[in-house]
This record gives structure tokens, C-alpha cells and sequence, in this order.
């Protein structure tokens, strides 16, 4: 027999064995989340998520971003004003003076804050009523408090803080972190967003690769059993999966042989590979059924409350993602009926009170677990939303958005904990010392990753595209 028909028998039998998949190159995507490896002896293609050396030494291994939806009021939370005591229900245009335009022109009175404020820990940072939990770890924390915005509007102040920038279509923080460092386990990705129920405005492009290679997306966990559709192998025969992920593998060559270098192709079976090995990872990752009694009730797994319960589970999710070396990990808030965002046009009280009793227990949980288990000197954990709020009424009992000065804090490797940088005016207005901006914010977390800024680039368009564009600089005040 020729070997031209020794050939053509080889292409009979696999066409036969494809029936049972379906025919086709989608068909072939599909089938191989079956597979077991992405790298087979004589694999010529770059793993394009193989560890990479960062610029310098790292502070921080991986970064949990905890992602506060719809802006956490500063004057209420981290930002002690006492002159909005004074001068409750007060006009403000008399009061404070000059106003900057608002997102729904309603202007109320000044308004204090509906708790109080006192000072914790051996560092004496300020924190309110609304963060009890929390107040608890105030040492640990570095509190930021001259973040500034460009944008008044969710949508672009999210992809403002996501991606640097106010458009849709530019690649998220995470996604820049992974196409820097890549990730160290092969086996998980190296991007992964805890969905709590809620997807920011602006939805699934602050997660994604935009430019970048599609390698590089968020993977997004449901709060959810399982957490991912397609999650848990079928195939229970080894020998059958063997088959199958050899069959694939030898497809795959042959189209990319074909095709060349495609970047879609090349991403899709990457990104199909990695899948086939989450079945064999991501069953253990989310079970949580080796935790102790004690891990669950520091978590709120006893809570009355469904939402802390859910943000506990997500909490716990990330310190496990973490602990298999996962990038960057984010959290996004549950969906609570009613107060579903923190973004409190009106009744600030409930609002407020709902989605921080929801993250407060689990969020120091985060803070306490990760230190005792060695894990919060290499894992920086960062609490932000996209802008805070006014210090006047919106109407009668809400606070409007507010991008000019609000804040933020992180906890972990790199950071002073117990460190109170930058001020608003003596109202929580506006940034008036050591205003930052998110380019400056990007540069910083990138920087602790061990990467520089302005060296992190990726050729789009006949330009050198960077997460901070030509602006940003390392807050290195807050550095420990």
C-alpha cells in the first residue's frame, strides 16, 4: 500500500473517531476541553502564560482588588470631617463655598455623617461605625485619601479605574498584570473575577484583554456550584481521554501550521487547553469542605446575613486562589435587593449600612487569615471604588457622585499599614494634599508587582501602549 493511501486511511480514521465530537474547527475548540496538557513533547508554541521575570524584585506576589461598586462614601467611612457636624443642614453654596456641577444637579444641605467616628489601633487612624470589622485591623491598613477621578459617570470612572483610561475596549489592570508576569500556576488562570452577583456598568470590558491577547481576559467565577459551566470532566475512561487530547493536540498543529501566527487562534486553543486542566483543578479549588470550623465562622459562614455569607465564601476564594499563585483576583459586590451598589443618591443610611455589613466581616477575615498564614507579606490587598461622594445631601438623604477627592486603602505587601496618606479640604470635598490620580494609582500597584510603568508596553495601532498611557507616578511615600 502507498503511503499516500496509508495517508488517506490515517484522515478516514479520524473523521470516523470526530463523529461522536461534531465536525469542524469550533467543534475541534470544544473538544478539546478535554484535553489534559497544553504542552505535549515537540510543542513549539510559547505558553503565553509561563511565569515571566518581573522588571526588579516584587513586593507583592499577587493583588486582591476589592471592588466597591458604585463609590463608598468617604466623609462615612475612612475621612473624618468634623466640620460637617457643625454645619449640618447648612447651604452650602454659603457654607462651603464655590460647588462643582453634580451628576443630578439635586443639592441638598451639608450633612454630617450618620456614624460616628473614632480613632483604632496603636496607629490612630480614623474609621467609622460603619467599618466595626474592620477598625479591628486598622494597623494593617494604608488609607489613601486624595484618589481623584476624571469622570462623574460610572461607566467611564469604571473603565477609568479598570483600564486607565475612560473609553471601552483598553485592556483591565488584571489583564496587564498576567501579560507582564504571566502566572505561576499553569493550571488556573492567571486573571480570575469572584462575581458576587454584580457586574459593574460598563460590564464585561473591565475584565478584558482589549488589545492584548485574548490569553490574557479575566476567567469569571459565578457565586455559584459550580462556578463555571462545563467545569467537571465526563469523560471517565483515561485511555478515551488520552485519545481524544492526542487527536486534538495533532489538529491543532496542523491548523496552526496552516494558519501561522494568529493571535485569535493561537489565544482560543490556548485558552481551550487551560480549561481541559481547570477540570482537573478548579473542583478542588472551590471546595471548601477541607476548611476548619474556625477558617469559616472568621469568614461569616454562620451569618444570619446571605450576603456576608457570600462575600465570606468569595473571600475565602481569593485567599485559596492566591495560595495557588494567582495574579490578580477580584471581587466584585453581592447583589443585595434595594441597596444593590454603594451608590447612595438616597437613604445613605440603609445603603451604606447594607453593603458594608455585607463585606465588612469578610474583608477583615481576608486581612487576619492571609497574615496568619504567611501570605499578607507577598499579597497586596486593595479596597476601591470608582468615586466617592459629596459631602452635602443629595435631595434629603443621599450623597451624590463625587470625583474629586475620596478614599481608598490597601493592606499588604509593600504598604505602611496604620498609614494615613494625602487630605481632602476640611470638608472631604476635594484632593488638596498629594492628590493622586488612577494613573498614579496604576503605576503604584504595578510597581509593587515589580514592574515599571513606563516599561510595560504592548505595539497596538504603531504605537507603544501602556496601562497609564504617558502619565503616573509611583506613590513611593506609601511604600514600607
Amino acid at each position: 500500500m502507498s503511503a499516500e493511501n496509508n495517508y488517506c486511511q490515517n484522515c478516514l480514521s479520524r473523521r470516523e473517531m470526530l463523529k461522536q465530537f461534531g465536525c469542524g474547527f469550533a467543534s475541534v475548540a470544544f473538544a478539546a476541553l478535554f484535553g489534559q496538557n497544553s504542552v505535549r513533547a515537540g510543542l513549539s508554541r510559547p505558553n503565553p502564560l509561563a511565569a515571566r521575570p518581573p522588571h526588579f524584585k516584587p513586593r507583592a506576589r499577587s493583588i486582591i482588588f476589592l471592588y466597591m461598586d458604585g463609590g463608598v462614601s468617604q466623609v462615612d467611612s475612612f475621612d473624618y470631617k468634623p466640620l460637617l457636624e457643625k454645619h449640618h443642614g447648612e447651604d452650602p453654596h454659603k457654607a462651603i463655598g464655590k460647588l462643582e456641577k453634580t451628576q443630578f444637579a439635586n443639592i441638598g444641605k451639608v450633612m454630617k455623617s450618620p456614624w460616628n467616628f473614632a480613632r483604632h489601633g496603636e496607629s490612630g487612624l480614623w474609621v467609622s461605625d460603619l467599618f466595626p470589622h474592620l477598625a479591628t485591623v486598622a494597623d494593617e491598613l494604608c488609607v489613601i485619601k486624595s484618589m481623584t477621578s476624571k469622570f462623574p459617570e460610572h461607566t467611564s470612572a469604571n473603565y477609568f479605574l479598570h483600564t486607565g483610561t475612560g473609553l471601552q475596549g483598553r485592556p483591565s489592570l488584571g489583564a496587564w498584570a498576567t501579560y507582564g508576569l504571566g502566572s505561576e500556576n499553569q493550571d488556573v488562570p492567571g486573571f480570575v473575577v469572584l462575581n458576587g452577583g454584580l457586574i459593574p456598568s460598563g460590564g464585561m470590558d473591565n475584565f478584558a484583554n482589549g488589545f492584548l491577547p485574548a490569553t490574557y481576559q479575566a476567567s469569571i467565577f459565578e457565586s455559584k456550584d459550580p462556578p463555571l459551566a462545563n467545569i467537571r470532566a465526563t469523560e471517565k475512561s483515561p485511555g478515551i481521554q488520552k485519545l481524544k487530547t492526542d487527536l486534538i493536540h495533532d489538529l491543532d498543529e496542523q491548523m496552526l501550521e496552516q494558519a501561522g501566527h494568529l493571535d485569535a487562534l493561537e489565544s482560543a486553543i490556548a485558552n481551550h487547553e487551560l480549561a481541559a486542566r481547570m477540570q482537573m483543578t478548579v473542583p478542588e479549588l472551590v471546595d471548601l469542605k477541607g476548611e476548619s470550623a474556625a477558617t469559616k465562622k472568621l469568614y461569616g459562614f454562620e451569618s444570619t446575613d446571605e450576603f456576608t455569607r457570600g462575600y465570606g465564601k468569595q473571600c475565602l476564594m481569593a485567599r485559596r486562589l492566591v495560595e495557588r499563585g494567582v495574579r490578580f483576583i477580584e471581587l466584585t459586590c453581592p447583589k443585595i435587593g434595594g441597596y444593590d451598589r454603594w451608590d447612595a443618591h438616597g437613604d445613605l443610611r440603609k445603603n451604606h449600612s447594607q453593603n458594608a455589613h455585607a463585606v465588612d466581616q469578610p474583608i477583615r477575615a481576608l486581612l487576619v487569615d492571609l497574615k496568619q498564614r504567611g501570605l499578607l507579606d507577598q499579597t497586596l490587598v486593595v479596597f476601591s471604588g470608582e468615586f466617592g461622594r459629596t459631602p452635602f445631601a443629595q435631595g434629603s438623604d443621599g450623597r451624590d457622585h463625587n470625583e474629586f477627592g475620596f478614599s481608598i486603602w490597601m493592606a499588604g505587601a509593600g504598604v505602611k499599614g496604620g498609614l494615613s496618606f494625602g487630605e481632602t479640604d476640611e470638608w472631604g470635598y476635594k484632593a488638596v494634599v498629594d492628590k493622586l490620580e488612577m494613573h498614579d494609582l496604576h503605576a503604584t500597584l504595578l510597581y509593587l508587582l515589580g514592574m515599571d510603568h513606563t516599561k510595560l508596553t504592548y505595539r497596538f495601532s504603531g504605537r507603544d501602549m501602556r496601562l497609564t498611557d504617558v502619565y503616573g507616578q509611583v506613590v513611593q511615600q506609601i511604600m514600607s
